[in-house]
């Protein structure tokens, strides 16, 4: 988006506006509505827009048509719909409207005139402004642009190609992400304006709630860039802008050429040395020790790895379908404790009378005469403008993406009239947006914890319970995966059933009439508790049989 104002007896805001083609435009449903009671708009400022019913008796359209699609720095056909209305996402003050850019993939452009010009000579210059990002901002501007006055400027015709003053606001696209800050200078000696772009601009916040913008740049020539009324950047017209304001005093001789007997090399390779007689270049860089010596303890008859003595051919192995069974090898247990296995060789080691290639070593050089530099003359084009903060009259504004809200556009200089109006519409508005935006965001579902994530110190009833349901679940349905999975389980319950069991049987040694009771009891809990701990022993260890088979098949396939 952009900003100019036109310096006259009267000044225009220009709002336009341009998309790129393949633009994807993001749908947003209406946001909830907020819990809170919404504040009534109704503060009041001078050089302030606040887009009320009567805002089509200030603004008119751009009508510039002239389409060249695809050409750089030419006009574009201004056809984008505008529209003052309500947020439709996260609404945060009642009947609070703003200007919204309606279409995808065009250009727009719009204009208001001010009552006065808007001249900041010797002034404070303050630009201020609210943007919300309605479907969020993946390739596009939603800065201001502030004209420049021109005679034959017309509402009817702003277009991007329209002189400007300063570009402030928000740009995003790809990696780009930037609060711009540009402003056109013009050249006290030839007349000419030249951009001078601010040296690393702060980020924009890409977001869907309003924000705020605001620029102050002072008659000092400091500057301020604020985000939703915090300072992200200051700095200096004559310091933090590229290219620089005011040229350089000298420059270099345009005229001025490098003899050709100029000599620049400080170090040379010294022509008198030669190669020592014992020079030799192709001695090898590796050579073979012939004083190392085979360890004792070296197994040459033994070799690297071995078939797997433990590996068995599968009971469900067909030659003529699967081939014939080799089984699988593993490493040499014996090179293991060994300095090695196999054929001996000698080792290599450095060669003591590499030398590699010979080259003449350096010294300084004694024609050197330094490095050269054209002489300096003064710059025919050299001015020293002290008071670029001086900026000329403007005013109006453009942006590259719909639904795009602008609003409380003020222009002024008054520091403390702005932060006014930002308390009464900024700051009402944007804490209840930003509650809305958090209660529309998706809650996490609450996970139950997993047996396996359970800690008994945590709580031990809980712990036992999950458990135990978890492993009579599983052995219902295999009685392996059941006792693989939780084996501390089986092996507590024939604990359990064991302890039961002793109990049982101290009781049945006390006689009397419960004797017979109890020892029959004993009997019981007994023959289930050998029957579990059978089952048990047999699970693990057909689970364990079938695993080791099913690995050797796949092993001895894999090599077939």
């Amino acid at each position: 988006m952009r900003f100019n104002v036109a310096a006259a007896a009267s000044a225009a805001l220009l709002v336009s506006g341009v998309y790129a083609d393949d633009q994807k435009v993001l749908k947003e449903e209406a946001s909830p509505a907020v819990a809170a009671e919404l504040p009534t708009f109704t503060l009041k400022a001078p050089f302030l827009e606040q887009f009320t019913d009567d805002w089509e008796t200030r603004w008119k359209p751009s009508h510039a048509k002239k389409d060249t699609t695809g050409k750089e720095d030419e006009e574009w056909a201004y056809v984008g719909e505008w529209s003052v209305e309500e947020p439709v996402v996260y609404k945060g003050v009642e009947g609070d409207k703003g200007l919204v850019v309606k279409n995808p993939a065009a250009h727009h452009a719009i204009s208001a005139k001010f009552a006065k010009k808007i001249d900041p000579k010797g002034k404070t210059l303050v630009v201020q402004y609210e943007v919300k990002l309605q479907n969020g901002l993946e390739c596009g501007g939603a800065y201001l642009k502030l004209l420049r006055e021109n005679k034959a400027l017309h509402q009817e015709e702003f277009s991007n190609t329209t002189p400007y003053v300063i570009m402030f606001g928000p740009d995003k696209c790809g990696h780009t992400n930037k609060v711009h800050f540009i402003f056109n200078h013009k050249n006290p000696k030839t007349g000419e304006y030249e951009e001078k772009h601010l040296n690393s601009p702060p980020a924009a916040k890409i977001a869907k709630t309003t924000e705020l913008y605001t620029l102050i740049v002072h008659p000092n020539n400091t500057f301020v860039i604020q985000q939703n009324g915090e300072q992200v950047k200051e700095g200096s017209l004559l310091e933090d802008f590229t290219p620089a304001v005011n040229p350089p005093k000298e420059i270099d001789d345009p005229k001025d050429k490098k003899p050709d007997d100029w000599v620049d090399e400080a170090r040379i390779a010294d022509p008198e040395a030669t190669k020592p007689e014992d020079w030799d270049e192709d001695a090898p860089y590796e050579i073979v020790d012939e004083e190392a010596t085979q360890p004792e303890d070296w197994l040459v008859d033994e070799p690297l790895s071995i078939p797997d003595p433990e590996a068995q051919k599968p009971e469900d192995w067909d030659d003529e379908e699967d081939g014939d069974w080799i089984a699988p090898t593993v490493p040499n247990p014996k090179c293991a404790d060994a300095s090695g296995c196999g054929p001996w060789t000698k080792p290599m080691k450095k060669n003591p009378d590499f030398k590699g290639k010979w080259t003449a070593p350096f010294i300084d050089n004694p024609a050197y005469k330094g490095v050269w530099e054209p002489r300096k003359i003064k710059n025919p084009e050299y001015f020293d403008d002290k008071t670029p903060a001086n900026f000329e009259p403007m005013g109006a504004i453009w942006t590259m993406q719909n639904n795009i809200l602008f609003d409380n556009i003020y222009i002024g200089h008054s520091v403390e009239d702005a932060r006014k109006l930002a308390d009464e519409t900024f700051f009402k508005k944007h804490p209840l947006e930003e509650l809305a935006e958090l209660a529309d965001k998706p809650k996490e579902e609450e996970k139950p914890a997993s047996p396996s994530d359970l800690k008994f110190a945590d709580d031990p009833v809980l712990y036992i319970k999950e458990k135990v349901e978890l492993f009579v679940t599983l052995f219902k349905k295999d009685p392996v995966e059941a006792v693989k999975f939780l084996p501390e389980v089986a092996g507590g319950l024939v604990a359990v059933f064991v302890t039961v069991l002793a109990l049982l049987g101290g009781l049945a040694s006390l006689g009397g009439s419960a004797a017979p009771a109890a020892k029959k009891a004993a009997v019981d809990v007994k023959d289930k508790a050998k029957d579990v701990k059978d089952k048990v022993a047999d699970a693990a260890t057909s689970g364990a049989e079938t695993a080791k088979a099913e690995l050797n098949k796949r092993n001895t396939r894999s090599q077939s």
